[in-house]
């Protein structure tokens, strides 16, 4: 009987394993509409490390859910829920219906902000909740953090007062159904982790996950990769990048960012 009554409720959610779409190979980013604002890498100039736009070289938002949450999280900011080799639970129709806490009222503008630099490059739409089954709800506190794809009900999405409207677009993009991007399991083309640099007890967080890639090609720009030190045990390093790439800016969607989820809901 449980089973029947689950599969019933998620059917309000879209099966989707993706779109094909042709790569580069070897491409860091790729090139497109000339009027999308789009970030371009930099090398930096201290032996060749990659440094971080718009984030803490170390804790950022992103990590705080992991030490604050009482519910399991993995990689900092993914509450535990989903089965990364299932197929992807996108959002039907690409409509995310929300509900925003009365606690954050204040930061409306900001949540409005986020939403729109994600609906303004996709055919993706957030909209105020109203009698759907599945929608999310942004709520205070636990850092930042979310769930990966439409779980079914209503799942939360938090935003708490060490997040940015950068770290809040970012959740949202896992919502919506993508990883983060220094998983993927081609990545070792293009990151060194270095190991010995990480807080004991956290090396899971950058294991290779199976996921789908959508076919586009790595990309340091996304908005979805981890910062050079996040979890870093000193400050030191934990992500080298292949050529010194600027990695972890939380300021817009990448290129790739926004091409992958354009393939990911058919747009």
């Amino acid at each position: 009987m449980l089973l029947p009554c689950l599969m019933w409720l998620l059917g309000f959610c879209s099966l989707s394993a993706g779109v094909p779409v042709s790569s580069t190979k070897g491409a860091a980013s790729a090139s497109g509409n000339e009027t999308v604002s789009v970030l371009h890498p930099a090398v930096n100039q201290t032996s060749g490390e990659a440094s971080m736009l718009g984030a803490s070289q170390n804790v950022s938002a992103e990590t705080v859910a992991e030490i604050q949450s009482d519910m399991p999280v993995q990689e900092g900011d993914l509450l535990i829920g989903e089965d990364r080799n299932a197929v992807n639970m996108v959002w039907s129709n690409g409509v995310v219906p929300y509900v925003i806490s009365p606690e954050l009222a204040h930061r409306m503008g900001e949540i409005l902000q986020a939403f729109n630099m994600i609906m303004m490059f996709t055919c993706i739409t957030f909209q105020p909740h109203t009698n759907e089954l599945n929608y999310i709800e942004i709520k205070d506190g636990r850092g930042c953090a979310s769930m990966v794809g439409c779980s079914g009900g209503s799942q939360p999405v938090y935003f708490d007062s060490t997040c940015s409207k950068g770290n809040l677009c970012h959740e949202l993009i896992h919502t919506l159904g993508l990883y983060h991007e220094h998983t993927r399991q081609d990545r070792d083309q293009y990151i060194t982790i270095n190991w010995p640099n990480i807080l004991p007890g956290k090396k899971g967080n950058f294991e290779i996950k199976s996921g789908n890639t959508l076919n586009l090609p790595y990309d340091y720009d996304s908005i979805m990769h981890y910062g050079p030190a996040f979890f870093s045990v000193d400050g030191t390093p934990t992500i080298m990048t292949k050529g010194g790439w600027n990695i972890g800016q939380r300021q817009q969607l990448s290129q790739l960012d926004i091409q992958k989820l354009n393939a990911l809901y058919h747009c």
